[in-house]
């Protein structure tokens, strides 16, 4: 990281899940920095511990969670690997029991809390919009509506499993994540091919690419939690629609996937013209070819006009952040 993330002005009481991941373990560490009191959601309290020197409590099960026990802000970042292995039933089942079935354990424990969480940020994607077609320009925003495919209905049942909170009070922020850069995560296996010199674009290119640097996708977890308020007791009555919202974090440059392979080979003094065909992406990939064949443009407006910055707002100086350490010299 390179600036410290602020969340809180007092220290406030977190539950985590989804911490041993690549944004999570990002996200505890900064958590700890700026002085919360955190708890980790684990299926390995004590390796979870020690990854974290300790200075966070660690459990296997919301068992384990007394109903006295105080949670101010939850943050819900669980779910098995997207990318990868084919979307065979089986797949499908453990995709959706990691985020749906995670979130629906939390509700159950918000719902016998004696003191109930605040606020609730859980993950979802841009994957809720579905499929863009690569001829289309415009730009998706929240209102837009889902569709009938796999990845969609998944965001779409994981957004309503974390919506059941607020029938207790909770607040709930949805957070709609573009494909998420750093050091870890997609990007990695991405580079992979353009460091070997065997870069290019993956079918014709023109798919749209919807981003986010992880420090930035960070802040803005901090920028949500600082801007919630509670719906009061007189607004009972309006207290559903209140609490309810989704946010698209995704930068302000959307890039086709061409410009995108030839920004990050130009940085790293690689060329880039080895294409990867698309009937060979669907073979092996099936399904799940859709997301990185055919692409979406998501607009960040809403959590812009929050009053929200980015610090990489562009793909270069995302990259040249991620790979040289190099800061934006408009930031």
């Amino acid at each position: 990281m390179t600036s410290r993330i602020h969340f809180s002005d007092v220290q406030e009481y977190v539950l985590v899940t989804g911490a041993s991941g690549f944004i999570g373990k990002l996200l505890v560490r900064a958590l700890v920095e700026d002085g919360q009191h955190v708890t980790v959601l684990t299926r390995h309290p004590e390796k979870t511990a020690r990854k974290f020197d300790d200075t966070v409590t660690c459990i296997a099960s919301l068992d384990e969670l007394p109903a006295t026990q105080r949670v101010d802000v939850i943050i819900n970042l669980a779910g098995a690997r997207i990318l990868g292995w084919r979307w065979s039933a089986a797949r499908k089942r453990v995709l959706r029991l990691s985020r749906i079935g995670t979130t629906q354990k939390l509700v159950s424990w918000i719902a016998q809390a004696v003191h109930k969480p605040r606020l609730l940020l859980s993950a979802s994607a841009i994957g809720y919009y579905g499929i863009q077609a690569r001829e289309d320009t415009a730009l998706l925003a929240e209102t837009d509506m889902p569709q009938a495919v796999f990845m969609s209905e998944l965001c779409q049942e994981w957004e309503a499993a974390a919506h059941a909170a607020s029938q207790y009070g909770v607040q709930v922020k949805c957070m709609r994540f573009g494909l998420v850069l750093g050091k870890e995560g997609a990007l990695p296996m991405m580079m992979l091919p353009i460091r070997l010199g065997l870069g290019g674009p993956l079918g014709d290119g023109r798919q749209s690419l919807s981003w986010i640097h992880v420090e930035d996708l960070l802040r803005a977890i901090a920028h949500l939690w600082k801007m919630q308020t509670r719906p009061q007791a007189s607004d009972s009555q309006n207290n559903t629609q209140n609490a309810i919202a989704a946010y698209n974090f995704t930068a302000p440059e959307v890039v086709t996937q061409a410009v995108f392979s030839k920004t990050a080979a130009h940085l790293v003094h690689r060329p880039c013209f080895f294409p990867t065909p698309a009937i060979l992406m669907r073979l092996l990939l099936g399904e799940q070819a859709d997301l990185l064949l055919e692409g979406q443009r998501v607009t960040s407006a809403r959590l812009q006009a929050s009053s929200f910055e980015f610090t990489y707002p562009d793909v270069r100086s995302a990259l040249q952040n991620i790979f040289y350490g190099k800061e934006n010299s408009l930031a």
